[in-house]
């Protein structure tokens, strides 16, 4: 069994001026508010959800990027609205958001 039920890391790389990257569409924000988010819900700690920043996950030209584990799902998002679907529907009630799913 793993530690955490779910583990998710956010790319909030920073490329330089002019190359796309994750953060440069709001990553770290989104990542804040995930973590946020988590706490509230009392998600956080062991057996539960652990939120994580990462660094360059290769996969920029898709970003912004989020990936959950132990299922290794990868989430294309827009906003905090697609954040606050992928906390709810996949981490609350275990259903991925087909949607947001890139492969």
């Amino acid at each position: 069994m793993s530690y955490y039920q779910h583990h998710v890391f956010f790319c909030c790389n920073q490329r330089g001026e002019g190359e796309t990257c994750c953060n440069n569409l709001g990553a770290t924000a989104a990542q804040t508010y995930a973590k946020d988010r988590v706490g509230q819900l009392k998600l956080k700690g062991k057996g539960k959800v652990r939120i994580n920043r990462a660094g360059c996950m290769d996969r920029c030209d898709e970003g912004p990027i989020v990936v959950v584990y132990p299922e290794e799902i990868w989430y294309h998002y827009v906003d905090l609205e697609d954040i606050e679907e992928i906390i709810q529907e996949h981490l609350v009630h275990g259903r991925p958001v087909e949607r947001l799913k890139i492969e």
